[in-house]
């Protein structure tokens, strides 16, 4: 086997296996000096994976889940970074999750989610290559050369030219822009549920639109079905449902949400904009269980390969938990009982010999 190739898959049971920090010294010891750190460092650096590289290391498992309802989530996570130098990767991102920028790394993923399986197909890291000199505080900031929703209309162009099958489009506010609306409807062909901000403004006839007769959609009148009217910029008539739902501390919460499906009701909307939890399961999984953050690479080439191995690790775990009938986290609970008795065993035989 090519050595890269060899590397290439160790690094990845590597990071599925592991529970601490990971290290080309760790991976090194682990096989007992067969691989020498600095191979695994050159393997790190040798290339730029990108999100090709992804699809082709996911196809063949994404080929066996297909179906024509299969749906493709979008979403960006932050990994906070604090103290890790600054760069073109790790930089400063808005997290929306605590209300505030924090410095980090930012990852857009889309999630293909199909037959009870959820997997990465594409990802762009938010990369800040642009510095300039902020007028306000006179601090030196970065900025991306491109938006979220422009990759999000690169990725959603890779995967009709990597001809996946997927009926639905599912994202939150942050991507519901008209844009990306009419790109989804008018160049892909397909359909959109997506979550609105309350300020967005629709007109309930195609006598208002013309007459410019827009309401914000926390004005209206709503009952428990959807309505069926034009948004703002919008050509073609969509379908808004607000849903109520109660939070964890028993406060009342309201999304609203539209799609370009008019034949939607209250109940298959609803179910279908649900599996954009999906996202939020796989970001919890790549944070948590293979190690997105916890590599001490230094060079931007080395972390954004590091992130790339930790995608495809947990496709690889989320391949495997579905086979298994267990959870992502109960298969890394299972390894970990049996890490915990080998260590167990190996301190009974030190203090046998040390007595």
């Amino acid at each position: 086997m090519n050595k890269n190739k060899q590397i290439f898959e160790l690094y990845i049971d590597y990071l599925v296996t592991s529970f601490s920090y990971t290290t080309a010294t760790g991976l090194s010891n682990l096989l007992d000096g067969e691989i020498s750190h600095d191979q695994i460092t050159r393997f790190l650096s040798h290339k730029q994976f990108s999100s090709a590289d992804l699809w082709k290391n996911v196809k063949k498992e994404v080929r066996e889940i297909e179906s024509d309802d299969g749906v493709l989530i979008f979403d960006d996570t932050v990994q906070e970074k604090p103290y890790s130098s600054e760069n073109e990767l790790i930089s400063w991102h808005f997290d929306h999750t605590v209300g505030r920028s924090v410095k980090g790394i930012n990852l857009l993923n889309c999630i293909y989610h199909s037959n009870e399986a959820s997997l990465p197909v594409a990802f762009k890291l938010i990369t800040k290559p642009i510095q300039y000199c902020d007028i306000k505080t006179r601090k030196i900031k970065r900025k991306s050369n491109t938006t979220k929703n422009d990759d999000l209309i690169a990725i959603l162009k890779a995967c009709k030219q990597n001809q996946l099958k997927w009926r639905y489009v599912l994202a939150d506010s942050w991507f519901s822009s008209i844009g990306n609306m009419k790109f989804i409807h008018e160049k892909m062909k397909k359909y959109f549920v997506l979550a609105l901000k309350s300020n967005r403004l629709i007109a309930l006839s195609k006598e208002d639109k013309l007459q410019g007769r827009f309401q914000r959609i926390d004005s209206l009148d709503w009952s428990d079905s959807p309505i069926c009217g034009w948004a703002k910029g919008m050509d073609i008539p969509i379908l808004l449902h607000r849903q109520i739902f109660k939070n964890k501390d028993g406060s009342e919460g309201i999304l609203y949400l539209i799609s370009n499906d008019i034949e939607l009701n209250k109940e298959s909307i609803e179910e279908i904009y649900q599996k954009r939890w999906k996202v939020e399961v796989f970001h919890k999984n790549i944070k948590s269980n293979t190690g997105l953050a916890k590599s001490p690479a230094k060079k931007e080439k080395t972390q954004s390969n590091h992130i790339f191995m930790s995608l495809l690790a947990t496709a690889k775990l989320e391949g495997l938990s579905v086979k298994k009938g267990l959870t992502t986290f109960g298969l890394k609970t299972k390894l970990y009982i049996k890490a915990q008795k080998e260590a167990l065993k190996a301190w009974k035989q030190m203090l046998a010999v040390s007595a």
